[in-house]
């Protein structure tokens, strides 16, 4: 009897590492970004990189929309980081007059928070696009709903695109993703381009998706394990020529 119990458990345990073994060799990327990327010892003192140390300077809005003293696209990630170091719980619901409390919320929840710490309602901005506009978004579908429109990615998308600045999807032209720009990953996910950037010049991401660090080095592998990268946007500078 006891004889069959250790040839039925070394069975299981090599069927346990064979398997292991075949998803770690077709997993191996994705694992090793996971071990260099999301162990919380070594994020603490990771490298942080900014525009300065790859030759340029972070791009600067001229407008102070609310007057404190911060021009809009440095409010705008302060605000983002502000929401990452509160870590809402991830939580998709429907809210009587659109806003979700301040320790809920879900992706596209950051961008409305960082926007209004530069002063910009988007809610308005956004439900008053949909009301002139309505056949435009068809994630709408014909019937606006303001409690909840701003607060969805596709909707976003249309809006961003038809008011605002679009520009690369290319990762490898670091001048031109900017603190405060704004970025679509399919038309599921959403967050804020960070001052932070990598060896490589590639800005870390602030965003929620239900991960315990909600400032990461993260557009890279999202884009490619994840939701690839369909938008990027820049709210206008109302004081540029």
């Amino acid at each position: 009897m006891r004889k069959k119990f250790v040839i039925i458990f070394c069975l299981i345990f090599m069927i346990i590492t064979i398997g292991l073994s075949v998803f770690i060799i077709k997993n191996e990327t994705l694992i090793e970004y996971y071990l260099k990327n999301y162990n919380t010892d070594e994020i603490a003192t990771k490298t942080v990189f900014y525009a300065e140390d790859f030759g340029f300077e972070d791009i600067k809005s001229n407008t102070d929309f609310d007057n404190d003293g911060l021009e809009d696209y440095a409010d705008i990630v302060e605000g983002a980081r502000i929401d990452a170091e509160n870590k809402p719980t991830y939580k998709s619901a429907y809210y009587a007059g659109g806003y979700p409390p301040d320790n809920e919320g879900v992706c596209t929840d950051v961008i409305w928070r960082a926007l209004k710490n530069a002063g910009y309602l988007l809610k308005d901005m956004v439900d008053e696009d949909i009301k002139n506009n309505v056949s435009l978004y068809p994630r709408v579908e014909g019937k606006p709903d303001p409690n909840i429109d701003f607060r969805r990615v596709p909707n976003l998308m249309v809006y961003f695109e038809r008011n605002h600045i679009s520009l690369t999807l290319d990762l490898s032209e670091i001048e031109e993703w900017q603190p405060g720009d704004i970025v679509a990953f399919g038309k599921e996910h959403v967050g804020i381009i960070s001052d932070k950037r990598n060896a490589k010049g590639i800005p870390y991401i602030i965003h929620n998706g239900a991960q315990e660090n909600r400032e990461e080095d993260g557009l890279e592998f999202y884009n490619k394990y994840a939701w690839p990268i369909t938008g990027h946007y820049r709210l206008k500078d109302l004081n540029s020529n």
